[in-house]
């Protein structure tokens, strides 16, 4: 999951698509939604790790994973949504 992330992100650079924002605070908001999503992602896994029979740290690790995929996609979608009102 991250290195489908990683090389995306890499290649969108190279390419230099990535999101751009108008506003400070939007563009603030659209390079936090990975960090976050991997955030949310942990605090996930940590409480599905109380809930269910496996470890914590296994728990952690796949919530990062995870968020880091969600952030990823919520990442695309914000972009995406400005090159559709600029258009």
């Amino acid at each position: 999951m991250s290195l489908f992330v990683i090389l995306r992100l890499k290649g969108k650079q190279k390419r230099g698509t990535l999101g751009k924002k108008e506003t400070k605070a939007a563009q603030d908001l659209l390079d936090s939604l990975i960090p976050l999503g991997m955030v949310f992602g942990s605090a996930l896994g940590l409480v599905l790790s109380l809930i269910f029979p496996f470890a914590m740290s296994t728990g952690i690790t796949f919530g990062a994973g995870f968020g880091l995929l969600g952030g990823y996609f919520a990442y695309e979608h914000s972009s995406r949504q400005e090159e559709r009102n600029v258009q």
